[in-house]
């Protein structure tokens, strides 16, 4: 049952005939099962004069950048598109209601209210988003997901924003259950003036990493040349590929480890070093990929996405990995960095807080998120205000 505390997100159109409730805004990818997005639509007959109601669930991948083109417009496409006729009602009420949050609203809402429910299909990305640079607002590249309900004489009539109301919801990617084998690269370098090899190898403490969580990488370094190591970095990189479109490439440093530690010839090197990419040391650098917007505080860092069998990767939008690099800065000439290859891994996602309004972080400016922030109230509130 619904205690006091269960958020429901309300939202109504500005000429009141439509209202959306839903118990939550983001809805967990397990992989093999994704959340279904369930919700009570509050109609007020008198307002609709005659008009039906339907509600749709969309998934739609925006690009927009500065050589977009001569126009300006941006390249959207729909990947996913569901519609609802919700009142007048196709089916019996208490049959359409699916979840125990529709029977309680139905409950409290009263004769005026009447449920919606949506699966998604199994071949949709998650929630993701290129953070852009603070000066160039409104471009963007994403893959976003929105619940929209409206009122309108038929499905393709002319729809009018003040019987409209939208909700951005959020598909989220939960990690699989099982640990695989943490990842390992070992490596022998020959250089040309000594007789012996390099010998370097790198390991993860494990495959699957949450939000927050501390990468460990055993470096094990034999130096049997006769150069010296001047220095050892460690860093992640997040690389965000745009699949559908253009097929562009974004990598970026999410964290760094300088360690400053040499390796004389001869010598050796074991030690464990430690990186921790969070969103909060990147905030302002752009073509970050979040799985929502900057000014939110419930965003992190984009999970990586998860391919599953038998889905084009293009219609995922954007793919999003981790990899870690190991950098060895070698003495002698100046630019004889040697790149050892990197081990990479995916991180992947854990927390996904469900009741809750999108909060602003402090100095966030909002802007236009008219189309996104719905009232919020709770248990006893939910029920509609007499007038």
């Amino acid at each position: 049952s619904m205690s006091p505390k269960n958020v429901i997100f309300k939202k109504t159109c500005k000429d009141k005939s439509v209202g959306v409730f839903m118990g939550k805004r983001d809805f967990v990818d397990r992989v093999d099962a994704v959340d279904p997005v369930d919700g009570v639509i509050l109609v007020d007959p008198e307002a609709l004069a005659g008009r039906k109601v339907f509600v749709t669930l969309s998934c739609t991948f925006r690009y927009g950048r500065d050589d977009m083109d001569v126009l300006g417009i941006a390249f959207r496409r729909e990947l996913y598109l569901s519609t609802r006729q919700v009142y007048p009602p196709l089916q019996d009420r208490e049959k359409g209601a699916h979840t125990k949050v529709q029977v309680k609203l139905l409950q409290k809402l009263g004769i005026n209210a009447y449920p919606f429910f949506f699966e998604f299909p199994d071949n949709l990305p998650c929630s993701v988003a290129l953070q852009p640079a603070p000066q160039d607002v409104g471009k963007q590249c994403a893959v976003e997901f929105e619940i929209k309900a409206f009122s309108a004489e038929s499905q393709d009539a002319k729809v009018h924003k003040r019987s409209t109301v939208r909700l951005m919801i959020r598909k989220v990617q939960y990690a699989p259950e099982t640990q695989g084998t943490p990842p390992s690269v070992e490596i022998t370098k020959d250089f040309v003036m000594s007789d012996k090899p390099l010998h370097i190898k790198a390991s993860l403490d494990k495959e699957l990493y949450y939000h927050g969580e501390t990468i460990k990488v055993l470096v094990n370094i034999t130096n049997n040349s006769n150069k010296t190591i001047r220095n050892v970095v460690l860093s992640v990189d997040q690389v965000a590929n745009v699949v559908l479109y253009s097929n562009d490439n974004y990598s970026k440093c999410v964290d760094i480890e300088d360690s400053g530690d040499s390796v004389s010839a001869g010598a050796t090197l074991q030690k464990v070093y430690k990186l921790l990419p969070l969103l909060a040391n990147n905030r302002e650098r752009r073509g970050i990929a979040l799985d929502g917007k900057l000014k939110h505080e419930d965003t992190n860092l984009a999970s990586s996405s998860i391919v599953k069998e038998g889905v084009l990767k293009e219609v995922l939008g954007i793919m999003v990995s981790y990899k870690v690099m190991v950098k060895l800065v070698i003495g002698g000439s100046e630019n004889s960095r040697s790149d050892v290859d990197s081990v990479s891994r995916e991180l992947e996602e854990e927390l996904v807080f469900q009741e809750f309004k999108r909060s602003y972080l402090k100095g966030m400016i909002g802007g236009d998120d008219d189309e996104e922030e719905g009232n919020v109230s709770g248990g006893d509130d939910m029920a509609p205000k007499e007038k």
